[in-house]
């Protein structure tokens, strides 16, 4: 189970647009803070998708 949280959670990242990346970087709070709830609602739909499916 934890080998596929992270790999769940590598692919979201792979996969996180630029424009999100560069705002985590941000000094501005307002502009991090969106990246940061925009990577964190990614992840957590990816593990809801996750925990979905039938397990084998």
């Amino acid at each position: 189970m934890k080998e596929t949280l992270t790999t769940t959670v590598l692919q979201v990242i792979e996969r996180t647009p630029q424009w999100v990346r560069h705002d985590l970087e941000s000094k501005e709070p307002a502009v991090r803070i969106r990246a940061e709830e925009t990577l964190a609602a990614m992840i957590a739909a990816a593990l809801h998708e996750v925990s979905a499916l039938p397990v084998n």
